[in-house]
């Protein structure tokens, strides 16, 4: 028991600096192929991922796909995603969620 909550704590991005490093790395990384963090999760893993997919719009999934299936024809290329394209999306993403845009964000 006491374990567990130990490697909660050792993972969590939230509470140790090294996870939140890893994150923004494995972020960065996906950003090169125009995918999210939240792509990795794989429905067939979890019943609670493929409840949580089955519940998203229609849109939203079918965004998720479409970047999942550009990220492995860009991977089985060899090529990433133009830069541009990448701030471009992100960009998008961002007002399409709501999000302030990355300059106006602070940091509390």
């Amino acid at each position: 028991m006491a374990s567990s909550k130990l490697v909660k704590v050792i993972l969590d991005p939230k509470k140790n600096w090294f996870a939140a490093l890893h994150k923004k790395t494995i972020e960065n990384r996906l950003r090169k192929y125009g995918l999210r963090y939240d792509d990795l999760y794989d429905p067939m893993e979890s019943l609670d991922i493929k409840e949580a997919l089955g519940r998203l719009p229609r849109e939203i999934v079918d965004a998720r796909n479409q970047r999942l299936l550009r990220a492995m024809d860009l991977s089985m290329k060899h090529e990433y995603l133009p830069k541009d394209l990448q701030v471009e999306r992100e960009k998008a993403e961002r007002q399409a969620l709501g999000a302030l845009p990355l300059q106006q964000r602070t940091i509390p």
